[in-house]
C-alpha cells in the first residue's frame, strides 16, 4: 500500500508543487492591494496548470487534483465573502488536523514521519517498522512535526479570526510553510540518516553465497 501511495503523491517534488498556488495567491494579494480577484484567478490557474503538465508528462496527478481541490474551495470563500482571509481557512483547518493527526498516531506507535518517510525516501517500504529504535526516533520525530504544525495554525487562526490581518496572515503562511517545513525536513534527515545512513535510503545489494 505505501508504495502505491509513493508513487501516487510524486514524492518530494509532488510536495512541494502542492504549495505552489497558495504562494502566489499570497504574493499577488500583498504585493497589489484591492487586487483578489487577481490573487484566486492565478492560484486556480497555477493549481490546474500543475495538474495538466503531470498528466501531459503521464504523470501521477492525484496529490495534484486534492491540492486543487483544497485551493478551489479556498478561492470560492474568498471569492463570495470578498475577504482574503477565508481563502486560508481551508488551509488552517487542514493544518490544524494534521497536527492532532500526527500527535494521535505516536499515541497508536504507528509514527506518521516513519510512514511518509517510506512514502517519499524509501519507495514505499517499511522497513524501520522492524527496528524499535527507529519507531522510537520517528515518534520523536513525528511529535515535533505534530507540535510545530499545530502551534503555527494555531496563529494562523488567530490571525484569521481577528479578521483584520490579511496581508500580515499571508506573509505568516509563506514564512511558516516551505522554510519551517524545508527545517523540518532536514531534522528528519539528518536524524534517520545518523541512526541508519544508508539502509534506508536503498536497499542493500545482495551477496553472492559460494559452494
Amino acid at each position: 500500500m505505501t508504495e502505491q501511495i509513493s508513487q501516487q503523491l510524486g514524492g518530494v517534488r509532488g510536495l512541494i508543487e502542492s504549495g505552489i498556488p497558495v504562494g502566489v495567491f499570497v504574493l499577488i494579494n500583498v504585493l497589489w492591494d484591492d487586487q483578489l480577484r487577481w490573487a484566486i484567478g492565478a492560484a486556480v490557474g497555477c493549481a490546474v496548470s500543475i495538474a495538466v503538465i503531470r498528466a501531459l508528462r503521464k504523470q501521477p496527478i492525484r496529490h495534484a487534483i486534492n491540492g486543487l481541490f483544497g485551493i478551489a474551495l479556498g478561492a470560492w470563500l474568498a471569492w463570495n465573502s470578498g475577504d482574503a482571509n477565508e481563502f486560508y481557512l481551508p488551509g488552517i483547518l487542514y493544518g490544524l488536523g494534521y497536527g492532532v493527526a500526527l500527535l494521535g498516531s505516536v499515541a497508536f506507535k504507528h509514527p506518521l514521519v516513519g510512514w511518509g518517510w517510506s512514502i517519499i525516501a524509501g519507495e514505499g517500504k517499511a522497513n524501520w517498522r522492524d527496528d524499535a529504535r527507529l519507531v522510537s526516533l520517528f515518534g520523536w520525530l513525528t511529535a515535533l512535526w505534530g507540535t510545530v504544525f499545530l502551534l503555527k495554525n494555531v496563529v494562523r487562526l488567530w490571525m484569521y479570526l481577528d479578521g483584520g490581518m490579511a496581508n500580515v496572515l499571508g506573509v505568516f503562511t509563506i514564512l511558516s510553510g516551505y522554510p519551517v517545513t524545508a527545517a523540518l525536513f532536514l531534522i528528519t534527515f539528518w536524524a534517520v540518516r545518523r541512526r541508519r545512513p544508508t539502509e534506508l535510503i536503498q536497499p542493500a545489494p545482495a551477496t553472492e553465497t559460494t559452494t
